[in-house]
Parts: C-alpha cells; sequence; structure tokens
C-alpha cells in the first residue's frame, strides 16, 4: 500500500483490521477465499503476527510470562531477512528497536511486569520522537516481580500513564489467540501510519494458551509503511507540519539529515526553548492520534448484545471471556446485559462507551487489578451525565488479585444484585456480600 487512501485500514485489503473477528468477517464476506489453518500459542501468535506485518527487527530480554516470543523471532525472524539481538537488560532492549526503527525496519519488543517498568523512559522518548514501534507487554501479577507465572491485568494505568509527561499512547488488550495475531498486524500499522508507539497488553493467560488460528494468506495480510519523505533533503522537517499531522520520517542513511533528541525541539529536531515551538509539538503529537480518521484506525470496541441491555459489563482481555458467558446467563435469567469489550484501552473509544453508558442503569466493570480501567469508565460515565444533565449510572467493579481469574459466576452473581453491593466487591473476600447485608448495623 502506497497511497494515502491505500493507507486507511482496510480499504485496499480483503481484511478490514477495523472490524471485529476481522479475519472471520473477510472469510464470511466472501472478501477472502483461502485461508491458513493452524494452531499455536499467544506469544507465538503476536511474534508470528509482527514478522508477517513486516516487522524485521526483535530486541528482547528473557523474562516469564513473554519469552516465547523472543524465543520465536530466535528461529525464524533470519529467515524473513531480520535481526535479532538478545539485549543485556530491558532498557536495551527498547533502545536497540527504537534505533532499529529510526534506521528504517519495523521493529518491537516484549517484555512483562518489571521488565515493562524498566522500558518506560525509553517509551517516553520514543513518543517524543515519534518513533514507530511496538512494544509488547504480557500482563501479569504485581507490583514488584509479583507473580512470574500469574495472571493479572495491573499494567493498564502504567501503560497510559507509566512514562512521565503529557504524552500521547495507543494501547491494545487482546482476548483470543486469533486477536493476539490480528492485533499485532493492527499495532504495526497504527504505529507506522501514525508515527507513534503501540502497546499490546495481552494477559498472560491469553499469552499462554493455544487455540486454532485462522489466518489470510502472507499475500494478503493487510500492511502499511512509514510515509517516506519526497521533496529536496535540504528541505526536510522531520517533525514539521504535514496535512495529517504525522510528518514523513526518513531513515538515517538515506541522505537525509536530522537530529533525534529527547529535549523539546524544533522542526528540524535541534533543541528548542521557544515556548511556542514546544506547545506546538506537544499539541500535534496528541492531534494527530484525535483525527476523524485516526479514530477510526485506532479505537476499536466490541458491542455485544447492547442494544437494549440495562446492565452493562464491561470487559477486556482473558476477563472479557467470563463476561462474555456472564451476559448471556444473565439473559437466560430474563436480565437485559450486555457486554462492551475495548479492544484498544487507550485512547479510550469515548464515544461508544458513553453512547452504551446513557442507556444503561448500572455497570460492572470486570478486570483482574483492582479497579484501574473502572476509573476511566467512571470517568466516562461523569462526562455523559454533564452532557446530558443527568446522574451518571452506577458503576461497580468486579476485581480480582489473588492469582486466579474472575469467573462467569462472578459476574451473574454481581449482575443479580441489582445495586445491592457497594462499588467495590472481591469474589475472594473472606465475607460475602450477602453475609455483610445481614450483620447488625
Amino acid at each position: 500500500m502506497n497511497s494515502i487512501a491505500e493507507m486507511a485500514f482496510g480499504y485496499a485489503a480483503a481484511v478490514d483490521l477495523r472490524e471485529i473477528n476481522p479475519v472471520k468477517q473477510a472469510v464470511v464476506s466472501g472478501r477472502l477465499k483461502k485461508v491458513r489453518r493452524l494452531t499455536m500459542g499467544g506469544n507465538e501468535a503476536i511474534a508470528k503476527g509482527a514478522l508477517e506485518a513486516g516487522a524485521r527487527f526483535f530486541g528482547g530480554y528473557p523474562i516469564t510470562p513473554s519469552t516465547e516470543m523472543l524465543e520465536y523471532c530466535a528461529t525464524r525472524i533470519f529467515g524473513h531477512g531480520g535481526s535479532y539481538l538478545q539485549m543485556e537488560d530491558e532498557i536495551a532492549s527498547i533502545a536497540a528497536a527504537i534505533g532499529a526503527s529510526l534506521g528504517g525496519v519495523k521493529a518491537f519488543t516484549a517484555t512483562s511486569g518489571p521488565g515493562f517498568s524498566l522500558k518506560q523512559e525509553n517509551l517516553g522518548y520514543a513518543c517524543l520522537v515519534e518513533i514507530p514501534l511496538v512494544v509488547i507487554d504480557v500482563m501479569r501479577g504485581g507490583p514488584s516481580t509479583g507473580g512470574p507465572t500469574d495472571v493479572g491485568q495491573s499494567d493498564v494505568m502504567q501503560a497510559r500513564w507509566g512514562t512521565h509527561g503529557d504524552h500521547p499512547i495507543v494501547a491494545i488488550a487482546p482476548h483470543t489467540v486469533q486477536e493476539c495475531w490480528e492485533e499485532t498486524v493492527r499495532a504495526f500499522n497504527i504505529a507506522e501510519k501514525y508515527r507513534t508507539p503501540v502497546l499490546v497488553l495481552p494477559d498472560a493467560k491469553v499469552s499462554q494458551m493455544k487455540e486454532p488460528l485462522i489466518l489470510p494468506s502472507l499475500a494478503e495480510v493487510p500492511t502499511v509503511n512509514r510515509l517516506q519523505p519526497a521533496g529536496s533533503p535540504d528541505r526536510y522537517e522531520a517533525f514539521g507540519p504535514s496535512a495529517t499531522g504525522v510528518p514523513p520520517l526518513a531513515a538515517f542513511g538515506q541522505g537525509y539529515r536530522t537530529h533525534f533528541t529527547g529535549l523539546y525541539h524544533n522542526r528540524r529536531g535541534l533543541p528548542t526553548a521557544d515556548p511556542k515551538m514546544i506547545g506546538e509539538l506537544l499539541k500535534r503529537i496528541h492531534a494527530k492520534l484525535d483525527t476523524p480518521q485516526a479514530r477510526l484506525d485506532i479505537r476499536k470496541t466490541e458491542e455485544f448484545l447492547c442494544d437494549d441491555a440495562e446492565v452493562l459489563v464491561v470487559a477486556y482481555g482473558i476477563t472479557a471471556r467470563a463476561a462474555k458467558d456472564a451476559v448471556l446467563q444473565a439473559r437466560r435469567d430474563g436480565i437485559k446485559a450486555g457486554l462492551v469489550r475495548p479492544i484498544t484501552l487507550w485512547p479510550s473509544d469515548k464515544e461508544t462507551i458513553i453512547k452504551r453508558l446513557a442507556a444503561a442503569k448500572r455497570v460492572i466493570v470486570a478486570e483482574v487489578n483492582l479497579g484501574q480501567y473502572r476509573l476511566e469508565i467512571e470517568r466516562l460515565g461523569y462526562e455523559m451525565a454533564r452532557r446530558e444533565n443527568r446522574v451518571p449510572p452506577e458503576i461497580v467493579g468486579v476485581h480480582r488479585v489473588d492469582t486466579l481469574l474472575i469467573s462467569p459466576r462472578d459476574i451473574v452473581e454481581e449482575i443479580r444484585n441489582k445495586g445491592a453491593t457497594p462499588p467495590y466487591r472481591s469474589p475472594t473476600s473472606e465475607r460475602t456480600a450477602e453475609e455483610m447485608r445481614k450483620e447488625p448495623k
């Protein structure tokens, strides 16, 4: 895909990655005639998706439960004409990937838990310097070393705010092995088209489970490449204005002179103390991800049985699988329940979520942490209330941090409680909500 029109996701491809279940939809619609069928784990599907999206550099450091990606690339990336480096630590891993991207190739790194913490400074650098980059963070138990082999969804807020400063970020949470492949390809396309780091946040269960996949042929994998400068090298501005807000990016060695610094910089990349130039830079790197086209490409949410839902469940990743079962059980019980599954966690799909919050009487946010994304849902609930001059719906949470998954039963019990519980309930508390209600005041 070379033209700007083709760079809009899916316009020239059989598989439209903006859709929910895009490969399946392409098969059902008849757009995709031939597929590859295989079974693999989530980590391998991510690495495979990266290579098939055009990634030609992986810089990593082994850390549970993401190491299978490193191993996959170590044995396969050379066959794609790429390079692999096992670095001395997590900091060097993301630094190497940044350097490879500036060298003109699609690059990624993978980590988990404390490794993600170590990458934050260089992630902030990539945000300010607008480096196309994909970072995989397999979410596990924490904080600190926590549970290296345990499930968690506790990096959600770190993904958004982990590095300092006002920075934009894109973060995507797959909930099946199929989505691990699909959303990794989409992550690379977003990173390349919008010149920005993109995070993929599978949780440990999704990354470790094995499931069947249906993939398009290699020729039909929809890929996007970064915009290259077309004018004279003398006039090249690596951080200049453009129609889309995304400047073209020349690779080192192409004859275009520029400078990449973590300091505030001008349009040529040189350090600046000009307040006008600094404000222009920071506002532009946010605005480029909030254009109508960017919102269409980046923000993605599954809505399941939401049209008449009075009880709305919000869940992502592995927890969304339990939530979907819970919604179906509630429907069998005569309760009008629905599921909103944010696939793109950041930036949040604000308008879709607000539309569903406006119709709900009660909202349940289920996640394997103590309520991180619930804070974003509460924020959007209050924004909806201000728009419509009304009281926001009750928003409660079902959360676990004991290394175990949230079950469909945990969510069904909260759906049936009909507002009788406080805004936080852990399925593992020693006293159940019912027991607490029966206690003398």
